[in-house]
């Protein structure tokens, strides 16, 4: 298992210049990433290829677009970076289950309720995923951060999930799908940019996604109600094709690591920080700054919500996605049992 901590102080014990560009080889990525509309994501992850030659002292150039922007399906990324049309993919773990459910076992319905949880979830299954992504798709994790709480966005007068039986809800991975199914609801997969539409046109009457990505796709004009019950967190990643990692010198290697942990720490501090900002103003309230301001009204979960996604996770989304995952990839259910389920006390059987 490569260790990036013990690889950086080897590193640098024997006296590599980490920083030394003059004893580096030029580097040119090409990289896609998040979609425009998450626009304050989106501005990070431009400053930051922007930057990287000057944050990591490489000599290095990105080619970089949005994901909307080169027309790319998220679906289709790892795919890609698999098979060397990009070097380096931002994606929705989600999206990748369905070509590997394995990956989805980082941020299944219901399992982590809060950020702090979602940090331990992802530091325990975070060795196994990369195994299993370098395995699977040729590539290596770079790294790891949720959007958000993945939050319902509905139409009409919405008071919890107790609500949303009878109701078309759009989903986009299996587990929250089955979590929609428990609920009396049916699931309608599609791409984030095809649910402003979909609202709009009564496709779909409630959609998921996280606060900040919802103000900014400016689903609020055509939704009404604002439920406030956090199912998961729309966990996103950077992988790099494993051959364009190969070939980077010990030095690119470690100077990379250092700068997309740097990244990665600063998406998780706006999936900390900027949610309540977005909720803020997307509910119309006082000194609403960063986001659009509209006039959804809020709605809390009721301890019958809560229970009923909890009652949810042990009767169908666990079992679910474990039985998918088997199929797959035997050893699926018994390394999540070892890693989140031993962390949470949940077990797959």
């Amino acid at each position: 298992m490569y260790n990036k901590k013990k690889f950086a102080i080897a590193a640098l014990t024997a006296g590599v210049v980490v920083y030394g560009q003059s004893a580096l080889a030029e580097i040119n990525l090409r990289a896609i990433g998040i979609v425009s509309t998450h626009l304050h994501h989106t501005e990070l992850e431009k400053e930051f290829y922007a930057n990287l030659a000057d944050t990591t002292g490489l000599d290095i150039s990105v080619n970089f677009n949005p994901l909307d922007v080169v027309g790319v399906n998220m679906q289709d990324t790892l795919r890609l970076v698999r098979s060397g049309a990009f070097d380096v993919v931002e994606t929705t773990i989600g999206s990748a289950a369905r070509d590997d459910p394995f990956v989805e076992g980082l941020d299944l319905i219901g399992v982590s309720p809060d950020i702090d949880t979602l940090k331990e979830v992802v530091g325990v299954y975070r060795a196994p995923l990369e195994e299993r992504v370098a395995e699977r798709f040729g590539a290596r994790v770079m790294s790891l951060w949720p959007f958000g709480p993945q939050v319902f966005f509905c139409k009409g007068d919405v008071d919890g999930v107790q609500d949303l039986d009878g109701l078309r809800v759009r989903s986009y991975t299996p587990s929250m799908s089955a979590l929609v199914e428990y609920l009396g609801a049916t699931p309608v997969t599609m791409q984030f940019a095809e649910v402003y539409p979909a609202l709009q046109r009564g496709v779909a009457e409630c959609a998921v996604t996280s606060p900040t990505s919802a103000n900014t796709g400016n689903w609020p004009e055509v939704t009404d109600s604002l439920v406030m019950h956090g199912i998961s967190w729309s966990v996103q990643g950077h992988f790099m094709n494993l051959d364009t990692w190969n070939r980077l010198s010990p030095e690119a290697q470690v100077a990379l690591d250092a700068a997309y942990q740097e990244l990665e720490d600063q998406f998780w501090d706006m999936a900390r920080n900027l949610t309540d900002e977005a909720v803020n103003c997307t509910i119309g309230g006082d000194d609403c700054h960063g986001y659009n301001p509209f006039n959804m009204t809020l709605k809390e979960p009721s301890d019958g919500d809560i229970h009923l996604v909890n009652e949810a996770v042990e009767a169908v989304v666990l079992q679910t996605w474990g039985n998918t995952c088997n199929n797959n990839y035997p050893e699926c259910s018994r390394i999540w049992n070892e890693t989140v389920g031993e962390l949470r006390g949940l077990t797959i059987e």
